[in-house]
């Protein structure tokens, strides 16, 4: 995105627009790399353009961690590997379940790094939960549209990490993570739905909202949306991380302390 790239320069960081995904791209890439963060997005939904930003461009970077002698190479994936739908616990050590086309997809960049640091490139995996903070308030916009309500499937999990804390992990996977391992950037309390919804309300002072019983719903149930809990206990004793957010209780406050209740 050239436009993101003016932005980064004008704030002293020496930034290059290109596409990943074009072979031939990582020979624009100076020489002198030390380490690389890959924390790409798609521009769409569906496998297609996963597999550009995710495989494609992920094959890229490995080829230039590979080829310049890079220090490490740290991939951001998701925890929406985890396809879950049972409320049951996943760690860094559970399989991945992928529930989607998509999540396939981003299954198959998590192997393509696991594979290339058996054959010796300084690579690990960070997976991040839904992440939030300053800008990216989405929990609270979607209980005030009624798009997260008290109903069906109320009791299903949120996982989530600020973003103070995922930098900080991402930091410390590229600093002192193991070539090969799995760490998961995501906070020490996951919640279920019901609670995030209360705490918003409360916090902006609205009644909490809710949603229709849809006929055959199962309670507890998202119908078509995983339900598990994200845990990162491994991650956070391996790496010596504290956590300066730990839940979403703490995260939120400072965007829901006075805020106007007609949000």
């Amino acid at each position: 995105d050239p436009g993101r790239a003016a932005a980064l320069a004008a704030m002293g960081v020496e930034s290059l627009a290109l596409d990943l995904a074009v072979p031939g791209t990582e020979e624009r890439i100076p020489d002198g790399v030390e380490g690389i963060v890959a924390c790409q997005s798609a521009r769409g939904d569906g496998p297609a353009p996963y597999r550009r930003a995710y495989v494609d461009a992920t094959a890229t970077l490995l080829a230039v961690a590979a080829r310049r002698g890079v220090r490490a190479l740290v991939y951001t994936g998701s925890t929406g590997v985890f396809g879950q739908r049972d409320g049951s616990d996943v760690d860094e050590l559970t399989a991945p379940a992928p529930a989607s086309p998509s999540a396939e997809v981003l299954v198959e960049a998590e192997r393509r790094v696991l594979v290339a640091a058996r054959t010796g490139v300084p690579s690990r995996i960070v997976r991040l939960s839904g992440l939030y903070g300053p800008g990216r308030t989405w929990m609270i916009d979607r209980v005030c549209s009624g798009q997260l309500a008290l109903g069906p499937g109320d009791g299903a999990w949120m996982n989530s990490c600020h973003l103070d804390d995922a930098v900080n992990a991402v930091l410390a996977v590229l600093d002192r993570g193991r070539d090969g391992a799995v760490y998961h950037a995501t906070d020490a309390e996951p919640m279920r739905r019901r609670d995030l919804i209360a705490i918003v309300a409360q916090g902006l002072g609205i009644p909490a909202p809710r949603a229709a019983a849809a006929r055959g719903a199962v309670p507890g149930a998202v119908p078509g949306m995983p339900d598990r809990r994200i845990l990162g206990e491994r991650t956070r004793a391996e790496l010596g991380l504290s956590l300066r957010w730990p839940s979403l209780k703490e995260g939120l406050q400072p965007f829901l302390a006075g805020a106007p209740a007609s949000r």
